[in-house]
């Protein structure tokens, strides 16, 4: 199965594993997204992201011009170190407030399943937690799957 859409949002990398980042204007999006690329991650679209279903994964990229493109709230848009498409693996909503301890939360997008977390978007630690998260859920799909291989 395939199907494409474009939705409000930005699109990183890290680590070659795509994360939507979500929220209304002004939410934090774009400032979360320049601080995960000061600590290493690629920039995918910035304000509108292409999700693309291929098979069972969902492929984030962005809609020309605005590829590799970021809006820098006072500066302008410029380019930024990024990659042109990368594996959807999960979503954070850029949401106040955030739940001390949430329950597992799921979202659909082109009829497939993504894990989606909550973030404070401008606090100092929402980069880390973001990589930790992702951290997690990669680990807990390799660990499911080697114990479904064996």
């Amino acid at each position: 199965m395939t199907g494409q859409e474009q939705i409000h949002g930005t699109a990183i990398a890290l680590n070659g594993r795509g994360v939507l980042l979500l929220g209304k204007p002004g939410s934090g999006k774009s400032d979360l997204a320049l601080r995960l690329i000061d600590r290493g991650a690629l920039l995918i679209a910035d304000d509108q992201v292409c999700l693309r279903r291929e098979d069972d994964a969902l492929l984030l990229f962005g809609p020309g011009i605005l590829s590799g493109r970021i809006e820098l709230r006072g500066i302008g848009l410029l380019s930024a170190p990024h990659l042109a498409a990368a594996p959807m693996m999960m979503a954070a909503l850029c949401d106040q407030p955030v739940e001390r301890l949430p329950h597992a939360e799921y979202r659909h997008w082109l009829g497939l399943r993504r894990p989606v977390i909550r973030l404070a978007p401008f606090e100092g630690s929402a980069p880390i937690k973001l990589e930790w998260a992702l951290r997690g859920l990669v680990d807990a799909a390799t660990s499911t799957s080697k114990q479904v291989e064996e």
